[in-house]
Parts: C-alpha cells; structure tokens; sequence
C-alpha cells in the first residue's frame, strides 16, 4: 500500500480548525500539520492510505466551505524528499545550480516540489510555507544545470493552470554564500 498526502488551505482559521477535525473523524489519517499561516489562512495536512485521504480532504472540504477552501489537492505517491524540505531538514552538501518556483497558495507549492523531484535527479533544498510571505510558498531545489532546469520547468507547469505560479527562476552558476541565505 502506498501513502498519501492530502492538504486543505483555507481562507480562514476557524473553518480550518473546522475541517481538520472533520478530516480526522472522516478517516484513518494521520495529521502532519495543522496550522495558520500567513495572512491568516489555515492549512491541514494529512497523510494515510489514498483512499483515506481522500476521504479525509473530501470531508474537509464539505464541513470547512468550499468557498473557504484556497487550494488543496491529494498526492497518492509523494516523493520521499518532500516532507524533509516541508520541515527544513534538508542537509545542504553544495549548492549546484539553484532552481527557484514561487506560488500564491501553500498546496500549489508541495504539487510543484512532488512534481520537480520526480522529474529530474535533483535535491529539493527547502519548501518554504507561507510564514512572512504574504502567503506565498517557495520552492528552493539543487542539482546539475540540465535536471535543475527539468525539475523547475516541470514544477513551474504543474501549477501553472491553476494560476498560482508567481515566477521561476535557474540560476546556473549561484555564488556560494547564496546558500546561507536562500535556505
């Protein structure tokens, strides 16, 4: 079996504390994070088995308003080094060519980091969300000039539709001491 991820963003923290209690009782998830976020949004992230967690976001959704809801979205495989550069984990070894994707929304941001690890052969360094940034989330990523510019490309195009994309950037040849500011 595999796990999943499932995230609600939402507008406002009392519908999300609203919803991550109905997400709870909805399924058997396990609940990674529940918080507010900056301007005041709340995101509740699960994970579980894919059909509890889409369960769980389904239920979410209904109980908190979907027109509360910001953005959300399940991913049924997540790739391994999403949850350490969620959490600030990441070892930096040396930084390579530095890929940046910039979102409006917290849950566009981890479909673009997903999206880029599984794409290219490339470290995800950091996915930074929303705290002193107007609600903005970024993702920071290492790696060869080539898979750097895969991983963004195809980061940047899975949220691209949804209009949450702000800017990508590649920075093939990065001074060093970027590395102690960027993440």
């Amino acid at each position: 079996m595999k796990r999943a991820m499932g995230l609600l963003e939402l507008k406002n923290i009392t519908q999300g504390i609203l919803a991550a209690d109905a997400m709870l009782k909805a399924a058997n998830v396990e609940i990674i994070l529940a918080q507010a976020m900056c301007p005041g949004k709340y995101v509740v992230m699960v994970a579980g088995d894919v059909g509890a967690v889409q369960s769980a976001v389904r239920s979410g959704k209904v109980v908190g308003g979907t027109e509360n809801v910001v953005d959300e979205f399940v991913l049924p495989n997540l790739h391994d080094s999403v949850l350490p550069a969620i959490s600030g984990c990441t070892e930096v070894k040396k930084l390579s060519a530095l890929g940046v994707i910039e979102s409006y929304s917290i849950a566009s941001a981890i479909v673009a980091a997903d999206t880029a690890a599984k794409a290219a052969a490339i470290e995800l360094l950091e996915v930074r969300l929303a705290r002193g940034m107007g609600g903005k989330a970024v993702v920071t990523l290492t790696g060869d000039v080539g898979a750097v510019k895969a991983a963004v490309r195809a980061g940047s195009n899975a949220i691209k539709e949804s209009g949450f994309l702000v800017d990508q950037l590649v920075l093939a040849a990065p001074h060093q001491q970027l590395s102690t500011l960027v993440f």
